[in-house]
């Protein structure tokens, strides 16, 4: 009797034993591209965070009715805001920055475009003085000075009482809209700064145009 030997040899891997190592290695890739996203956010965050802190922001604005002998009605507004470092520096170096805040009043009209009843500009320089070591905050003929640039920016931060419009300006029969903004004018820097601006976003520091509640009260 003739008895044959069988050899056992390794088959190859069917569809079923391929399955679990194909599935490893698909969860090995997907865990380092989601390494590779996690250190890209890491580093891109930062940045979009810092894009969205250098803006200026309109966090309150209120028109109210000044008596007495300046009759009419007076803005107050408060801004949020931090200057880029390249701003600090160039200040520090003796760059006069200058700040202007917008403010505009249309009378509302359903037939037509809205008609401009005024706009009215007040501009702020901000500069420092080596000599004196203090900064200074002038605004038209007043001129205040601060042992800080954290103490100038707050006053800049804060607008009381300017007076925007006449009394009578507003009719009760008609409907108003205003907004405001403040921005850095790049206009009023020196020309090589002026180059810089156009190229670097840091220099561009403005907020959007934020709306104002013009209350009927307005119009007595």
């Amino acid at each position: 009797m003739q008895c044959a030997a069988r050899l056992s040899l390794p088959s190859a891997p069917g569809p079923a034993s391929r399955a679990p190592l194909a599935a490893r290695l698909l969860v090995a890739h997907l865990r380092r591209g989601l390494c590779a996203l996690a250190l890209l956010l890491a580093l891109v965050a930062p940045q979009m965070s810092r894009a969205a802190d250098d803006r200026i922001h309109v966090t309150r604005a209120v028109l109210s009715l000044v008596d007495g002998s300046e009759q009419g009605v007076a803005l107050d507004a408060d801004f949020d805001f931090e200057l880029p470092w390249v701003l600090v520096d160039a200040v520090n170096r003796g760059v006069a920055l200058y700040f202007v805040v917008d403010f505009e009043l249309y009378r509302e009209r359903w037939y037509w475009f809205d008609r401009r009843v005024t706009s009215q500009s007040l501009t702020y320089r901000l500069t420092y003085s080596p000599l004196t070591r203090q900064y200074r905050l002038s605004r038209g003929t007043l001129a205040l000075p601060f042992d800080t640039l954290e103490e100038a920016l707050l006053t800049l931060r804060r607008i009381r009482g300017w007076k925007v419009l006449e009394r009578g300006t507003l009719r009760p029969d008609e409907d108003y809209r205003a907004q405001l903004r403040m921005r850095l004018d790049t206009s009023q820097l020196p020309k090589p700064f002026q180059i810089n601006a156009l190229t670097n976003r840091d220099w561009t520091l403005a907020s959007d145009w934020r709306g104002v509640n013009v209350s009927a009260e307005l119009t007595r």
